[in-house]
């Protein structure tokens, strides 16, 4: 997708894009422009792989908690908890490069490319998170039919990916959501930029 995307930069003007937000002027070139939707394309791919660490049970912190639920239920919760903390953490820091520099570049149009880019990879996502409830649905049909319990076994392994592969669509989801939440924000202050808005005890006061 990084590939395909470097046509579509030949589209924009070859002089640059000029963009004015909060009383300055950005002046934004086609490749800058082609590097704001790469950093949200490759954002959103450091969270899905972050996602994917801290939730399949292949790795070590999934099986970390299902060794705790041996001690009861008190550490189980206090090490779920940190756990999902911890895995917050790069996300962040790759969300706020991507706003820091896709700002540089193009102010609030740099973060709405970056929103763009993260979303370019949204029907994998949405298609890899239709898979966890259709393979939790095919274990409660195997336990309902009573079916073999070596049937259950390879559902719940099904279950146990599809979990992970729902997460890591909603990964995405909330990746771009705060991009796309902040562009609208730009958008909003833009357009009142020149706007004075008084509240209805303060029209009196101005008058």
């Amino acid at each position: 997708m990084s590939i395909m995307i470097i046509p579509a930069t030949y589209i924009l003007p070859q002089d640059g894009v000029g963009i004015m937000f909060a009383g300055e002027t950005f002046n934004a070139s086609p490749w800058e422009c082609y590097v704001c939707i790469i950093l949200g394309l490759w954002s959103g791919l450091a969270i899905g792989l972050i996602t994917e660490y801290y939730t399949s049970k292949e790795n070590r912190p999934t099986q970390e908690l299902a060794e705790a639920c041996e001690f009861g239920g008190a550490p189980n919760i206090i090490n779920g908890l940190a756990l999902g903390y911890l895995s917050c953490v790069i996300p962040i820091f790759c969300l706020a490069i991507t706003v820091l520099v896709a700002f540089k570049f193009a102010a609030m149009y740099g973060i709405a490319l970056a929103a763009i880019g993260m979303l370019g990879c949204l029907p994998i996502a949405l298609s890899i998170d239709g898979y966890g409830p259709i393979s939790a649905n095919a274990g409660g049909i195997a336990e309902m039919s009573n079916l073999d319990e070596n049937i259950r076994e390879r559902t719940d392994a099904l279950d146990a990916a599809g979990n992970t592969t729902a997460a890591i669509g909603k990964g995405f989801a909330i990746g771009s959501a705060c991009l796309v939440a902040l562009a609208l924000f730009g958008a909003f202050v833009t357009r009142v930029a020149n706007t004075i808005l008084l509240m209805p005890d303060a029209k009196d006061a101005a008058v």
